[in-house]
């Protein structure tokens, strides 16, 4: 594992950290030989992190009592695997004592920052969310988290990310409500802080990929413009056709870096969000996005079916076809071959 010091800084140089799922059998069982497989997956695909124990990872292993161990699983076979340094992110959650004590278990592990979902202060007043993000911060550097409402996130003004960002050791905000004034409220937040220089901006918006990586998001503080950018994606989408994602990200770092977006790049946005559309299930208010994460890996071998913890969490109907679709009109944006060459090593 990666020394804290040098993890930061890749952290806020900018980086791909797919969310990552949890493989189950078919009893609903922890499947480590696959979860193992996924974690290999990332890492030889060119991510430079992991997010485990997020939404992508399912919120419900906490009630399962597998949190301990699919975090414990993720760092020791990232360690095991790779000469690289991921930067390896834990997902935080719940009330203040549950969230502190999972800060103290992930940095314990090796953690180097954990990402608070704010879900559970749904109802509480600004303050104490804050409060309850302070305390947490004591206990690990922490990467905010504006998770979109749709799947339990709660509405965050940019007075909000103004004291959020002030908040001295967040390290990080993952920016994902799906919403383009949502964004532009964390931007706005973060600059009013004076925050630009020290926090970094990841997307999780999986609807804007693409624009939110190339986009230079101006903001005005006191009369004077503050142009803030994403520098990388914290992405349940990147938890698929993970390889790709990878190129598409060096490219937009390579053509925003010279101030040469192509026209070809912008397009790109989306098709990568017809993509998204199907993975995600938005045809059905997102009820199948973790399923349809993991019926794309279900094809390619990776996972052995789309299994959730939740036996009521599964694909919705017409879903499936619409995936099908994705890979008809947008295959070329898949990994499918980098997977069949490497799936037999990584299940070994």
């Amino acid at each position: 594992m990666m020394a804290h010091t040098d993890a930061m800084a890749s952290l806020k140089a900018g980086t791909v950290i797919p969310a990552h799922p949890l493989a189950l059998d078919a009893s609903r069982t922890f499947d480590r030989r696959r979860q193992r497989a996924l974690t290999r997956y990332y890492l030889d695909a060119g991510a430079g992190g992991l997010a485990v124990g997020v939404h992508t990872t399912q919120f419900a292993i906490r009630e399962a009592g597998l949190y301990e161990d699919v975090l414990g699983l993720a760092a020791e076979t990232a360690a095991a695997w790779t000469d690289r340094d991921p930067v390896m992110v834990a997902g935080l959650a719940g009330a203040t004592a549950q969230a502190a004590k999972e800060a103290e278990t992930a940095s314990s592990l090796g953690y180097h920052a954990g990402l608070l979902s704010l879900a559970a202060m749904k109802g509480s007043n600004h303050d104490a969310i804050i409060e309850h993000c302070e305390a947490v911060a004591e206990r690990m550097p922490l990467v905010g988290f504006y998770l979109q409402p749709a799947v339990g996130g709660i509405h965050l003004d940019a007075a909000f990310w103004t004291r959020f960002a002030s908040i001295p050791n967040v390290v990080a905000i993952k920016v994902a409500p799906f919403n383009r004034y949502r964004t532009l409220d964390v931007m706005r937040g973060v600059a009013e802080a004076g925050a630009q220089d020290r926090i970094a901006l990841y997307t999780g918006n999986d609807d804007h990929i693409v624009l939110d990586l190339v986009t230079p998001f101006q903001v005005m503080v006191e009369g004077r413009p503050v142009t803030l950018r994403f520098v990388g994606g914290l992405l349940g989408h990147w938890s698929v056709w993970t390889k790709a994602a990878v190129s598409i990200f060096d490219r937009c770092r390579a053509e925003a870096g010279e101030n040469a977006v192509t026209a070809e790049l912008l397009a790109l946005d989306a098709r990568v969000t017809d993509c998204n559309s199907a993975f995600f299930d938005v045809a059905n208010d997102f009820h199948g996005c973790i399923a349809g994460c993991h019926e794309v890996l279900r094809r390619q071998g990776l996972l052995e079916g789309t299994w959730c913890l939740d036996p009521h969490e599964g694909l919705s109907a017409g879903q499936s076809a619409e995936i099908d679709r994705v890979l008809r009109q947008h295959g070329d944006l898949s990994d499918d071959a980098f997977v069949a060459a490497n799936l037999e090593r990584w299940l070994a």
